[in-house]
């Protein structure tokens, strides 16, 4: 019997309360060691509610703990960089939430680092680990035929914040450290383009392959933020891509993809719902609905990133992934920017 991986997470925020840590908790393969954040108060009050043995206010510590063997990085999308790069210098494996780095560059030192090191770097895109997407990837492949166009959407509404109150647990917070993020997410256009961006183009690259050209438009109303792009696929599908942030109604997300010989489509639930996506496959005249059990995206990405340290193979995502995730983010800038075609 394999022994668990021991993990520390580095970063005790929003995201790594609501999520990680409870599906670390749960996960097989996995045993949480330590967690790691500036505010002290935050770090003990997470490990004393998981009964986790060492909480840290100094990523340096976490770096030098024998004991730990992988960190997940659950940082502010602007240190996630910085502290992928500095744990695989130390030795350790990472699992980095998405977006993987701040600029392609970053990105090409971490590809370099995961290629002179031979540690597992896996970007925490979790939708590739969501068995409704894992479903449409085989359909895909399998019956779906020559796919030839597709729609993806993913929209953040206004109803998130009273829809996330129901779910998560209580959030242990340091204001000081909010009021520094708020700071830095004053550029709004960029931050939710890479932050919501970097998943859903994931999406597409997990199930079309990579992306040939991209043409953007962008519209800003108050808070709303709209980006709708048109992308071609290197195989040649032609599809769009909808991000919508701050607009009436509920959050949603999903692809519906059309080929030779059928058609499919992926609605993925709010994430905090813990739930499969929902999927219609239709081919051969018949629609399928699969039945999906195991629900729970982020307990299931951090079991694949246990198994790839102990058995090997390649991470899902891999950095490279990652990378082309980030090249996308940028091209859809620039073609926003220059109102012309952007080529990959």
């Amino acid at each position: 019997m394999k022994e668990n991986v021991r993990l520390a997470l580095v970063g005790c925020g929003r995201i790594a309360q609501a999520a990680h840590l409870p599906a670390l908790e749960k996960a097989e393969g996995v045993e949480l060691v330590a967690v790691s954040d500036p505010s002290q108060d935050v770090a003990r009050a997470v490990a004393g509610r998981y009964g986790i043995p060492a909480a840290y206010t100094d990523q340096a510590q976490v770096f030098a703990d024998p004991s730990v063997e992988a960190v997940v990085v659950a940082a502010p999308d602007r240190f996630h960089y910085s502290i992928a790069a500095a744990a695989l210098k130390a030795g350790k494996h990472v699992l980095v939430e998405k977006p993987l780095a701040s600029t392609v560059q970053e990105a090409e030192v971490l590809a370099v680092l995961v290629a002179e090191t031979g540690l597992v770097l896996q970007v925490g895109a979790m939708k590739r680990h969501d068995q409704g997407v894992e479903y449409a990837r085989r359909f895909i492949t399998e019956r779906l035929g020559e796919p030839r166009s597709f729609n993806a959407w993913y929209r953040i509404g206004d109803l998130r914040p009273g829809i996330e109150a129901t779910l998560f647990p209580p959030i242990y917070a340091d204001m000081a450290a909010r009021q520094t993020e708020a700071a830095f997410k004053a550029d709004r256009r960029r931050y939710l383009l890479a932050t919501h961006g970097a998943h859903v183009f994931d999406t597409v690259r997990f199930l079309l392959g990579d992306v040939a050209s991209i043409v953007s438009r962008h519209r800003e109303d108050g808070r709303d933020q709209i980006w709708q792009i048109l992308l071609t696929t290197a195989s040649g599908a032609i599809g769009t891509v909808s991000v919508t942030v701050d607009v009436p109604g509920a959050p949603a997300e999903g692809i519906e993809v059309f080929g030779s010989t059928g058609t499919v489509r992926v609605d993925t639930h709010f994430p905090f719902y813990r739930r499969a996506s929902t999927v219609h496959a239709y081919a051969g005249g018949e629609t399928t609905v699969p039945e999906l059990t195991d629900g729970d995206a982020y307990e299931r990405q951090a079991e694949a990133f246990a198994r790839t340290i102990r058995d090997g193979g390649r991470p899902v995502p891999d950095v490279l992934d990652g990378l082309r995730a980030i090249r996308l983010i940028d091209a859809t800038a620039a073609a926003v920017e220059t109102g012309t075609e952007v080529k990959l």
